[in-house]
């Protein structure tokens, strides 16, 4: 064998055995090591009246998620329930309905629709105000003396929606949701995202506001912190402008938190939530779903 010919053969060897190791690694990488690629990345100024900017908050890590006491699926404990509040018309009820499929696909847990309680349920004149002519249900009410009391025994987490406005106390002008790591509960408030009415024409818009506030207050319950990492729906929200600046999509370090504690399969909820987008024209969120997946061909 002559020498130019060892040098050549070994040069093979080692190319092919560095380009199967490249090739393991490829293979091996993660969901969340693929899909990090379509995080947007939060402005390190955040824009003066917006959540991050009122507010000093601890970037809560992988580690951080582990380590926290919080509600998880079991079984014969695995249900979300969302509990209606007030009198809903039929489009209200479809986009609850709608919310409820979305939050099935989301969280791949199953979801279901308790009959409504009336708003007779508030005592007159007690946890309740009229702000700028609007009647208002103090959402810490809601949870702590309606929405415990009638927490089904296989529900893991109930979600309140209510058609009328909430405040979490008497300084605060209004909130769109809110919820308790502990009790595995919360409510949020349709009023705003229609202003006040909904109709055919903000009927989507409505939605698409509905389920992210929701999803965003259920994470709370399973214990995901606001996220600071990405443009994502754990964002913390001051306003409409800012909901409707959030996405839908989780980013890759908040699923990651929600996989660790559901175990659900990612490729098969991406997919359900792309059919979802696309059944109901949110292109923003489809283009997204649809890269996601473009990433893990």
């Amino acid at each position: 064998m002559s020498l130019g010919k060892y040098n050549f053969t070994s040069l093979f060897f080692y190319v092919t055995i560095i380009t199967l190791l490249f090739s393991c690694q490829k293979q091996n990488k993660t969901y969340y090591e693929s899909i990090v690629k379509n995080d947007i990345k939060l402005s390190s100024s955040p824009n003066p009246g917006s959540w991050r900017y009122n507010h000093d908050e601890h970037f809560q890590t992988f580690e951080d998620f582990q380590k926290l006491k919080k509600i998880k699926p079991e079984p014969g404990k695995n249900t979300i329930y969302l509990q209606p509040i007030g009198t809903f018309d039929e489009l209200q009820k479809k986009e609850i309905a709608l919310t409820k499929e979305y939050l099935k696909i989301y969280y791949q847990l199953e979801t279901k629709i308790l009959p409504a309680l009336p708003n007779t349920i508030f005592p007159e004149n007690v946890k309740r105000r009229t702000k700028e002519g609007q009647e208002q249900l103090l959402a810490g009410y809601i949870l702590d003396s309606i929405l415990i009391k009638r927490k089904p025994k296989d529900a893991v987490v109930l979600m309140g929606i209510t058609e009328k406005d909430l405040f979490p106390k008497p300084e605060w002008n209004y909130i769109f949701g809110l919820a308790s790591y502990e009790d595995g509960v919360g409510v949020t408030s349709m009023y705003r995202f229609a202003n006040g009415h909904l109709t055919d024409s903000n009927f989507n818009e409505s939605l698409l506001r509905l389920i992210k506030i929701s999803s965003h207050e259920i994470g709370h319950m399973f214990g995901i912190s606001h996220c600071l990492n990405a443009n994502c729906v754990m964002n913390g929200t001051n306003s409409l402008s800012e909901t409707d600046y959030h996405l839908a999509r989780a980013c890759s370090l908040c699923q990651r938190k929600l996989n660790s504690s559901i175990h659900y399969d990612n490729k098969k909820r991406l997919l359900e939530l792309k059919n979802f987008f696309e059944k109901q024209h949110f292109n923003t969120d489809l283009s997204l779903a649809q890269q996601d997946l473009n990433l893990l061909q």
